[in-house]
Parts: structure tokens; C-alpha cells; sequence
């Protein structure tokens, strides 16, 4: 049976199941509604609903609420299956894979990033990525002005490339965008497979010209960005005449989700800047490449971020390709020419410098979401990533991730792993509308070089990295190794920095870490200066089984800011409990124990800590009813769940610190 909904980019129809699975019909059938009093049950028993909640409310209480404005439910069924029509694999609009086959016959291209600005280097690790199941070569070149040692020039690809084979391995520039470090760069490319005898037919790659994605890294703009625009035109009508297998534009997202934006403004910024390149190249021929729709989506390539969110990861390509097939059948497209072409990148803004092995998981999830939403290649970052250039390990094991997804885990084999999911399909939909309304803002305020030039999009996305932020700060949204079970003996790794990134003036380049990271820092600057950390002393009072749990939870909290965290031990006398503060050289101090041993022991525990010299004294659990005679007794604070993390740590060493 399919019933048609109305709303939103489609026309789209919901396919219902047209009768009961035989096993399931022996059971009662199962209704929302009785799902929905049974659950309201278990959140009345546990406080989170009261008794003039009615069933409906169970699933508003389990909500969780989204940066683009939609909630994440509890529960999905076929009426929430979403309002697009998500068609066949391999077929318009493409949500559910650009190729019919998925990626059964030839797998996912797997894209191995190089940054090494040593020639001899980087091709010595091309080679060992290639042999070890790497398909295709990303190289980040430096622009022509740049220092020695700042990363890779144009000139060196003959080297770089010395043992790579250009008609069997695709080659992916990178000059952020830059357009003329793009034309210098694929001049030699072009040149150097010339010289080889490779046919223009069989090359293949991107050339990654992408003057918009250089406006928002740099701040570019007016005449400037003009003459970016107009190179990079002009180049990819050289390419289109003679280079059927390369593409001359990458729309990348990855700017704007390094400065904190929500999925769908990454989705809303990648279809404007793809708008104002079929612009630039469909144009009349003296103002443009002066190619025609069909030749102008060929030049382009896309790129996103994979993040530890897989769901979201998930939807958001889905939602990219139903998004970018709406553009280009506006535009007159055939459908066979309006599917995306994608590139996924482990989001480097998730990657945390403090255990930094962590990053193997979060990259994991990350490289299994961008392979179940249907991306063309998929680039894993190395784990060690943000402490500089990786090492021969951590780039095999970034290969091996993939390996494992593609071979051992059988990714490749099920086409649309996640089609027909009622979840992922109303998670597609829902992205995708808010992802047209952001684009169709960038376009009312003359699309994305006027938005960018006006601040627009750094305004936006700012107030995303705002509510990021804050639930960073609180823990709503945990970085393990960082925030949650910290590590602060752990001996950090040493890697050999990275070349400097010269691109700055535009959007920030922001990380989830980076508050931590700073009160980290701060830690490391007192260890180095004194041979010792800061330290919170936690007043453990009674016995060990009444404050272990509030003893672990405010150690981990001290943890993520560095400090560390002796305790008093079983016990309840305050003069003994004031003289184990002493003996640690704490300057601050936390009790810790149940809500019944607070009642009777906090007030005093609390005034003998301060006069015991304690500049500041916090209490585990929420103040309740306690405020006012707690702060009497000389309790300054309060560590729970949901409390702001980073300020409570910023306090402690700003207490803690000596002067």
C-alpha cells in the first residue's frame, strides 16, 4: 500500500508492509499508544515525568533536540518514514546511492591524505598506502609563495609521484582552494602524464579548485574572489575539452563544519557554493568555461565531514545527494547527470589531542557512517592527527579501519545498509528541509560570496558554535579521554609538527576539545614550572561505600581540567579530614559523600577545611535545600551532572594555581 504525503522538496509517497509477518501475527499487535503508557510508567517511577502526564508526553520527555531545529524521538514507526520519495539506488533523487550497484563491484575509494612537506618522504608513504589498500592519493600542496618546509610545492609532484601509476591511481589536489596554486598545480600534473605517455582519457582525479571554500578560509572577497572565480573557470574548461576523468572543482564543506556549523548549514554552504560554480562555468563563454549543465556538474566534486555521530553522518549524505539532485533538475539536468559525487572526511574538529587513541574509535564510527551513507571515497585522519604529522602506524591503522569496514565487516556488499530505516529516512527528510532553508537564506542574500563577504554565514554558524559550546561545557555532549575519564598521568605522544597552515582570515578553525585542551594546557604549564600539578583534595566523608560514587565523579570532573585529586579516606572526624588536606599542599578541597552524611557532617567539614586555609570548597551533589546554610558553613560551589564542567575547572585553577 503506498499512501502519498504532501510537503516538503518531492511529491513523496510512504510505503506501508502490506501484511503482518506470519511470526509477528502470533503476538498481540503492538500499538504506539501502549508503547507510549508504558514508557510514561517507567519516567514517573524515576521522577523524570509527574502524574499529570498523559502517555503522548513520553516521547516529547525522551526527545532530544537537534542544532538545525528538529528533535531526535524516542521512536520511529512507518507513519514517521518521512515525506521523500527515496526512489532506487543508482536512480533520481540518489538518496539511497549514487550508483545502482552500491559499492558491491568496486568497494568505496579509499583516500589516503598526505601533508608531509618533505618530497622524498611523502612518496616513500604514497607507496605504502597503495600497496596496503589505499586506492586513490590526496596531496595538500602549499601556494607558491610559501616558505620551504611548509608543506608540498607544485614543483615536487614529479617526485611525490615518482611510483605512482597516474592511469590507475586517481590524485586528488589540494591547495585550499586557491585557484591559481591550483592551475600551476595541475599544469605539472597534466604535464607529467603527458610525459609518461598516460592518454588524457585515462587520468583521473580532482584538481580542487574551490575559490568560495578559499573566501571562507581567508576572507576574500570582491575583486579578489572574482579573479579566483574566473581562473578556476577558465581551467575547467581546459579540462572538460580534454580530461573526461578529472574534475576541476571541489565544493568543500569542511570549512564551515570546522567553525562549528550544524549539519545543515555544511549541506545549506555546499549547495550555494555549488550554485555559484554552475554559474561560473554555464555562463556566456567570455564570462565563464561557457559549458553546458550536463558538463559543468561533471567538473564538480563534494566534500563533508564524518563525524562519531553515525546517524547523522548518515542522513546528512543521503540528504546531500536529494538535495543536489533537486539543483541540478532545476537547472534542466538529464538525471543521469544529477548525482553527487561525494568525498567523506573524518571530522578533524572531533579529533582530540589528549588520549589521542581515543580518535581510532571515533574515527571508526565516523568511517562507518560515511560508507553506509553512500559516499564515492572516504578519507580516514590518522589518530594522531592533531598533534602533527603521523607516523607510519597511525596511517596504517587509518587504512586498516577502512579495510576492516569494507572486507571483514561486509559493508560493501549490502547496498543502502540504511534504507528503509524509519529513523534514517525521517532524519534525511528533516535534514534536508532545514538544510533548503539555510541555502535558500545564502541565496536571498546573493548567494554565498555576498553572505560570507557580509558576515552572514559566520554569524550563523557562530551561534550553533555557541550552543555546541555550552553543551560541551556541561557534558552533555562527552569527549571521552578528555571531558569523561580523563587521564592526566598519561605521557602525551611527540610527533613531528605539522606544516604551518598559512590560510587564516576567514571562518575560525575551532575543536570540541579546545576549552579542556586550554585548561590542560594550564596544568602542563604549572607541572612544568613547580614539578607538580595543581590539586583538589576530595573530603571523603564516612565510609567507603557511602562516597565512592561522588568521589569518582568529582575526580573525573578535576581530571579533565588536569588536577590532581588525594583523598581524606573513610572517616567523618573534620579536625582529621582538615589535617589530610593539609598534608596534601591542597589549596582547594570537595566534599563528598551522600545527601544523609551532608546533613550531619558537611557544615563542619566545610569550616574546619577553611580553617585549615582552604581558598575555596566545593560539595558534590546539587544544593537543594542546603544553599543558604551551606553557604554559611562556608561551601562555595556545587559539582553534579549537568553543571558547567570548564567553569568549575577554570575556578579550581585559578584557586589552585600558586601565584
Amino acid at each position: 500500500m503506498r499512501a502519498p504525503r504532501g510537503g516538503g522538496l518531492y511529491d513523496p509517497v510512504m510505503t506501508v508492509p502490506s501484511a503482518d509477518l506470519e511470526l509477528a501475527a502470533l503476538f498481540p499487535r503492538a500499538s504506539r499508544e501502549a508503547w507510549q503508557k508504558l514508557v510514561l510508567g517507567v519516567l514517573r517511577k524515576s521522577g523524570a515525568a509527574g502524574e499529570q502526564a498523559v502517555p503522548a508526553d513520553a516521547e516529547t520527555l525522551l526527545s532530544t533536540a537537534t542544532y538545525d531545529g528538529f528533535a531526535i524521538r524516542p521512536l520511529y514507526t512507518a507513519a514517521d518514514a518521512g515525506p521523500v520519495d527515496t526512489g532506487l539506488p543508482g536512480h533520481a533523487p540518489f538518496v539511497r546511492g549514487r550508483r545502482a550497484e552500491g559499492a558491491n563491484v568496486a568497494g568505496w575509494d579509499v583516500r589516503a591524505l598526505h601533508t608531509h612537506p618533505d618530497a622524498k618522504a611523502t612518496a616513500e608513504a604514497i607507496v605504502a598506502d597503495l600497496e596496503g589498500g589505499a586506492t586513490s592519493i590526496w596531496l595538500r600542496l602549499a601556494p607558491p609563495s610559501a616558505e620551504s618546509g611548509t608543506g608540498l610545492s607544485a614543483e615536487a609532484l614529479p617526485d611525490v609521484l615518482r611510483d605512482v601509476y597516474l592511469d590507475l591511481a586517481p590524485v586528488v589536489l589540494d591547495t585550499g582552494g586557491d585557484a591559481v596554486t591550483t592551475t600551476a598545480a595541475a599544469d605539472v600534473l597534466l604535464a607529467l602524464a603527458g610525459a609518461r605517455g598516460v592518454a588524457p582519457s585515462a587520468l583521473t582525479g580532482t584538481l580542487g579548485a574551490d575559490p568560495l571554500g578559499f573566501a571562507a578560509r581567508t576572507g576574500i572577497g570582491g575583486d579578489q574572489l572574482t579573479a579566483h572565480l574566473d581562473e578556476a573557470a577558465r581551467l575547467a574548461g581546459r579540462i572538460a575539452a580534454g580530461y573526461p576523468g578529472i574534475r576541476t572543482f571541489v565544493v568543500d564543506a569542511t570549512p564551515y563544519h570546522d567553525a562549528g556549523a550544524s549539519d545543515a548549514q555544511e549541506l545549506g554552504a555546499s549547495l550555494a557554493a555549488g550554485v555559484a560554480y554552475l554559474r561560473a562555468l554555464t555562463g556566456p563563454r567570455d564570462e565563464s568555461a561557457g559549458l553546458d549543465v550536463a558538463g559543468a556538474l561533471a567538473q564538480l566534486e563534494f566534500r563533508y565531514a564524518a563525524t562519531a555521530d553515525q546517524f547523522a553522518t548518515i542522513a546528512k549524505l543521503r540528504a546531500a545527494r536529494l538535495l543536489w539532485a533537486r539543483v541540478a533538475e532545476v537547472c534542466g539536468a538529464a538525471e543521469a547527470d544529477r548525482a553527487q559525487r561525494q568525498h567523506a572526511v573524518t571530522s578533524s574538529a572531533m579529533m582530540t589531542r589528549r588520549d589521542p587513541y581515543v580518535n581510532l574509535l571515533r574515527t571508526t564510527i565516523a568511517a562507518f557512517g560515511a560508507a553506509v551513507g553512500g559516499a564515492d571515497a572516504v578519507t580516514v585522519l590518522p589518530f594522531d592527527d592533531r598533534l602533527g604529522l603521523p607516523d607510519d602506524l597511525s596511517r596504517r591503522l587509518a587504512r586498516n579501519i577502512q579495510a576492516l569496514l569494507h572486507d571483514e565487516s561486509s559493508l560493501a556488499r549490502v547496498i543502502d545498509p540504511a534504507g528503509g530505516s524509519w529513523y534514517v529516512e525521517s532524519l534525511t527528510a528533516e535534514l534536508a528541509e532545514a538544510a533548503w532553508a539555510f541555502f535558500t537564506e545564502i541565496e536571498r542574500a546573493g548567494g554565498l560570496a555576498a553572505a560570507l563577504a557580509s558576515g552572514l554565514i559566520a554569524e550563523r554558524i557562530d551561534a550553533i558554535w555557541a550552543r555546541r559550546r555550552q553543551d560541551l561545557a556541561v557534558r552533555k555532549a562527552p569527549l571521552t579521554g578528555v571531558s569523561e575519564f580523563p587521564n592526566a598521568a598519561e605521557a602525551p605522544l611527540k610527533r613531528t609538527p605539522a606544516p604551518a597552515v598559512a590560510l587564516t582570515g576567514g571562518l575560525p578553525v575551532r575543536h570540541y576539545d579546545e576549552d579542556y585542551e586550554a585548561l590542560r594546557a594550564r596544568s602542563d604549564a604549572h607541572l612544568a614550572a613547580t614539578g607538580a600539578r595543581p590539586v583538589a583534595f576530595l573530603a571523603t566523608i564516612g565510609s567507603l561505600a557511602t562516597f565512592t560514587p561522588r568521589a569518582t565523579f568529582a575526580a573525573n570532573l578535576f581530571g579533565a581540567g588536569g588536577l590532581e585529586t588525594p583523598t581524606a579516606g573513610p572517616g567523618d572526624d573534620p579536625a582529621a579530614i582538615a589535617a589530610a588536606f593539609t598534608a596534601s599542599g591542597a589549596k582547594i578541597a570537595c566534599l563528598c559523600s551522600s545527601d544523609k552524611v551532608y546533613a550531619a557532617s558537611a557544615a563542619p567539614v566545610a569550616a574546619a577545611l577553611k580553617a585549615a586555609g582552604a581558598t575555596h570548597v566545593w560539595l558534590a551533589g546539587k544544593p537543594g535545600d542546603r544553599a543558604d546554610s551551606d553557604a554559611a558553613a562556608g561551601i562555595d560551589g556545587y559539582l553534579f551532572t549537568g553543571g558547567d564542567a570548564v567553569d568549575v575547572l577554570r575556578t579550581a585553577l585559578e584557586k589552585a594555581e600558586v601565584a
